[in-house]
């Protein structure tokens, strides 16, 4: 129903002033398209994102990614936790007192997936393993079976976030104010790595868009072809909490006020533009 009033509202514009006014679907995500798309608050999409990109900078394949998103799912349903069993907490539920990290580590996404991945790799011939069982290895639960029924939308969730399925993250939200680039890109360097050191990221701009009738500031990240579409994923998931409200990539487009639409070609004079250089990602 959501989606279905979003569409409407922007194919025939405000209401008569005498009709309510149709108010904009609130905040989410999506992964995926058609019946294989799963919905996700933009706190779990975030988290979802911050898995691929940890997994990108230490060149993990799309397997980790599916191991460490089913064990997110069982432990904390893709939610950055403060509490859980004993002196549990973080996305992956991990303890303390186990000698993880501290709580504070353990409540940064970043640090928290780094360490499960450091666990993981250790796991000899984990992707090769069944996903339940590589999750267990690692996390040592006293249910390591429950990791299985998440291998499937785990494993869907991997392709989109890891970059396998181009486009097909997507979220949508109301834009207010300027986005706070500088803040994205600084957070972007802790998921991915630094830039201009051989890794994900090659260089980062900010500058403004030089048209006249639509000046604003903006932001180029220049990516490693193979990890560009988990970078974008990565902004677009994180674009309300940043202000971003547009994403250019390899000619495709994506706005936050119709995000729930999806990305879109970008279209000039009537007809689709040439994509825009790999590697090269627009964000204002």
């Amino acid at each position: 129903m959501l989606l279905l009033a979003a569409i409407g509202y922007l194919a025939f514009g405000q209401p008569h002033p005498s009709t309510p006014a149709t108010p904009p679907p609130p905040p989410g995500c999506e992964a995926g398209t058609g019946g294989a798309a799963v919905p996700l608050d933009t706190g779990q999409a975030g988290i979802a994102a911050t898995i691929a990109g940890v997994a990108a900078r230490h060149r993990l394949p799309r397997q980790a990614v599916t191991i460490a998103l089913a064990a997110a799912l069982q432990e904390s349903q893709l939610e950055n936790l403060d509490y859980g069993d004993r002196d549990s907490v973080g996305v992956f539920q991990q303890r303390p007192s186990q000698g993880w990290g501290t709580t504070a580590e353990l409540e940064d996404p970043v640090y928290a997936t780094t360490k499960f991945f450091a666990a993981l790799v250790k796991v000899h011939g984990y992707t090769k393993m069944p996903v339940d069982q590589a999750a267990q290895d690692v996390q040592h639960s006293a249910d390591g079976d429950a990791y299985e029924q998440w291998a499937s939308v785990a494993s869907l969730l991997a392709g989109d976030f890891a970059g396998t399925s181009r486009a097909s993250v997507y979220c949508w939200y109301t834009p207010a104010g300027k986005p706070d680039l500088n803040g994205a890109l600084k957070q972007l360097t802790e998921t991915f790595g630094p830039d201009g050191t051989g890794g994900v990221l090659v260089a980062m701009t900010t500058g403004r868009s030089g048209q006249k009738k639509k000046d604003r500031s903006v932001a180029v990240v220049h990516v490693q072809q193979d990890a560009a579409w988990t970078v974008v994923s990565w902004l677009v998931t994180y674009a309300q909490q940043y202000g971003i409200s547009q994403i250019r990539y390899a000619g495709y487009e994506w706005n936050a006020a119709n995000g729930s639409i999806g990305w879109q070609r970008v279209k000039e004079s009537g007809r689709t533009a040439s994509p825009a250089p790999r590697g090269s990602i627009v964000a204002a």
